[in-house]
C-alpha cells in the first residue's frame, strides 16, 4: 500500500516514505429533517458531503529499514513541496494504493515539526473533497440535460433555440450542442416532435 500526494495532474509527485499506521476516511450525506403536522419528524435524504481525511506520519532524515523506499527527498523539501502546494490555492489529489481512495483534495491543515533531535520532522496533514464544478454543465443539469465525463474545462455557451440547417438529425443537434447525442429524445420532447425523422431546414428548435 502506497500513499501518494501528486499535484498539476501529477507533474510534481511525493510518495510518503513512511506510510501512517493508520487512516480513516469520512464521508456522509447533507440531509434534512423537516417536521410536518400529524406526522411528525422527516429526514429528507439530501447529497454527499465533501469526504474528509486526516493523516499523520514523519518524513525521515535518513534510509531506516522500515522506509517503503529510498531516494527519497530530505524533509524539509518534502515540507516546502507540500507548503507550495497549500499555497497555489488549487487541489492535489491523494491516492492510496490497493484501496479505492483517489480524490482530488483541498490541504485544509498542515502542520510539522521535530521531536527528537533526530532530524525527521514530524506531521499531520488534514485534506478535504475538492469538487471541479462546471458553470455550463450546472446549467444544462437543470435543463435535464447529460454532460459526457470530460477533462477540458466547457466554456462553450448553449443556445435556448436552434434553427435546423440541410442534412440536419436531431441526434446531430443534440451532439452539436449538448455534446451527447442520446439528448436528442428531450430535444424532441420539449419540440412536441413525435418521429425524429419529420424535422426541415429553417424548423425553429427549443433547446
Amino acid at each position: 500500500m502506497e500513499f501518494w500526494l501528486t499535484f498539476n495532474n501529477g507533474q510534481e509527485k511525493l510518495r510518503l516514505p513512511v506510510p501512517p499506521s493508520e487512516f480513516e476516511i469520512s464521508q456522509g450525506n447533507i440531509n434534512t429533517v423537516v417536521n410536518i403536522n400529524d406526522i411528525g419528524e422527516i429526514n429528507l435524504i439530501g447529497k454527499g458531503k465533501l469526504a474528509t481525511i486526516t493523516i499523520s506520519s514523519f518524513f525521515p532524515a535518513q534510509e531506516y529499514d522500515f522506509c517503503d523506499y529510498t531516494g527519497f527527498p530530505k524533509p524539509y523539501e518534502c515540507v516546502a513541496m507540500i507548503e507550495k502546494w497549500r499555497n497555489s490555492g488549487r487541489p492535489i489529489r491523494f491516492i492510496i494504493t490497493e484501496t479505492l481512495i483517489n480524490l482530488a483534495c483541498a490541504i485544509e491543515n498542515f502542520s510539522y515539526g521535530e521531536k527528537d533531535g533526530s532530524g525527521d520532522v514530524y506531521f499531520t496533514l488534514e485534506l478535504k473533497e475538492y469538487r471541479f464544478v462546471n458553470v455550463q454543465q450546472a446549467a444544462l443539469e437543470q435543463k435535464g440535460y447529460s454532460m459526457p465525463a470530460t477533462k477540458r474545462e466547457i466554456t462553450k455557451t448553449i443556445p435556448n433555440t436552434y434553427i435546423v440547417k440541410k442534412n440536419d438529425t436531431l441526434w446531430m443537434i443534440a451532439k452539436k450542442l449538448t455534446g451527447k447525442g442520446e439528448n436528442w429524445t428531450i430535444i424532441a420532447k420539449k419540440n412536441n416532435i413525435k418521429d425524429p425523422k419529420k424535422i426541415y431546414p429553417g424548423m425553429k428548435l427549443v433547446i
